[in-house]
């Protein structure tokens, strides 16, 4: 659904009566496309010895500098905090950074490199530090710029494989919804080619429209073969999206018993493996505890918390005998609901909050056999279900987030395709919020 309060804003005359009254001033995001360079501008490193970022930055064909042009504007200010040792250490990076922030390019990017809280007690109280800084520089940036953090295990360089992949991801308009968040790395990933998922075979629930479908046509532009997913009463617009995207449909209830078999048998006999599966499917039953009948409650868990929790047992197993691709990628939907909780939506938010937590406890066990488990958390999204939401309350939800605007579909899939990727090899466990950094949680 189009915003056209942005369109408003973004005329002379909106511009200027916004400003007038005080009013969100919203932009256009800065979405990923081939043609575009990867930040908007030239970036400046702050660094103890900036050498291997800079060189990083200059294999992508990043101008990195140390002031700027004349009308030029920051790309992207990188501000390396990995050898703060003592909260002092903070001082001289992070003033040197606000010196930058008014000469911030629209939908600029703003990315802190800082290592994972541990170590003794100076060390982790000042890398903990950090997170808080961040988050609040978010909320100040305006003009679509966003500010994220990359924390890397110790040991990890600035410009590992896995970390070089998470900053280009956070640097792109693939990032653009996704403010305030940190990419927690602990081990190697592999740098991000063209076309990450070629040779992959990706399954996708809920694929017959809104996120769902467009979480397929990512994977696919990015190389994957999409194994399309829904329930048989969506089967006309499945078909529609595994054509789109060239590949195939398979029409399955997810809380059968047998849907995991079911999926990896479709992917092997027709594409030759499965390497990721995308739970997304998912169904709403919103309604206040006190009025809340028991099929509203347990039909929601059902789909939304209990198929995903059930398939990812299954598909350890194969993973284990040696039927899944050797590096299986595992990613869950869940939701900023699942987070901080939602009025309503009791049901929803357990379900949710229950997919971070397989997250987290399923890490360890796919690590075993070099696999992954992540979840995207979404936040207000433009779609379908959001465009039946009255006036009023959608356009407060659409600014109550740092970018003061709803994210869409394609956000949500570029979080997703870029965890399945090689480059994300290193992060697990981890839940990514996709939320334009809203108000309420994290």
């Amino acid at each position: 659904m189009t915003d056209k309060y942005i369109d408003f804003v973004s005329s002379g005359l909106g511009k200027k009566l916004s400003a007038q009254l005080g009013l969100p001033q919203p932009v256009t995001l800065r979405r990923h496309s081939a043609k575009a360079p990867l930040v908007p501008g030239p970036v400046r490193v702050i660094s103890p010895d900036g050498d291997d970022l800079a060189t990083l930055l200059a294999s992508w064909g990043v101008k990195v500098a140390g002031e700027l042009a004349e009308g030029e504007r920051w790309g992207a200010v990188i501000v390396d905090l990995t050898a703060i040792a003592h909260p002092r250490d903070l001082s001289d990076p992070v003033l040197a950074l606000g010196s930058t922030l008014r000469k911030l390019a629209k939908c600029g990017r703003v990315v802190t490199i800082s290592r994972i809280p541990s170590g003794s007690v100076d060390e982790h109280t000042s890398r903990s530090a950090v997170e808080a800084f961040l988050r609040s520089l978010a909320k100040e940036l305006r003009a679509g710029a966003t500010a994220n953090g990359i924390m890397l295990a110790d040991g990890l360089a600035v410009d590992s494989p896995a970390a070089a992949g998470s900053l280009s991801f956070l640097l792109s308009g693939r990032s653009a919804f996704v403010d305030g968040q940190f990419l927690r790395v602990t081990g190697e990933g592999s740098a991000d080619p063209r076309r990450p998922l070629e040779g992959k075979v990706a399954a996708v629930t809920g694929a017959a429209r809104g996120i769902g479908a467009e979480i397929a046509r990512i994977l696919a532009r990015d190389g994957a073969t999409v194994v399309a997913i829904d329930v048989p009463p969506a089967g006309e617009s499945l078909s529609k999206v595994a054509n789109a995207v060239r590949g195939t449909a398979l029409q399955l209830d997810v809380t059968s018993p047998d849907a995991a078999d079911r999926i990896a048998d479709h992917a092997t006999e027709r594409h030759g493996g499965l390497d990721i599966v995308i739970h997304n499917a998912g169904i709403l039953r919103d309604k206040l505890l006190a009025n809340m009948a028991p099929e509203k409650w347990n039909d929601l868990i059902a789909v939304n918390l209990i198929a995903p929790l059930t398939m990812n047992a299954r598909f350890v197993e194969l993973a284990r005998e040696g039927k899944l691709g050797a590096s299986p990628r595992f990613i869950s939907l869940a939701s900023t609901s699942g987070i901080a909780g939602n009025r309503g939506q009791t049901n929803y938010g357990a379900a949710k909050s229950g997919l971070i937590g397989m997250t987290e406890a399923l890490a360890p066990v796919v690590a075993e056999f070099g696999g992954t488990v992540n979840a995207v958390a979404p936040g207000f999204i433009e779609t379908d279900m959001t465009a039946s939401i009255p006036p009023v309350s959608r356009q407060i939800f659409r600014r109550t987030s740092s970018l003061q605007q709803g994210g869409l579909p394609v956000d949500v899939a570029e979080a997703i395709a870029f965890l399945c990727s090689p480059a994300a090899g290193g992060i697990n466990g981890t839940t990514l919020r996709v939320c334009g950094q809203n108000i309420v949680g994290k």
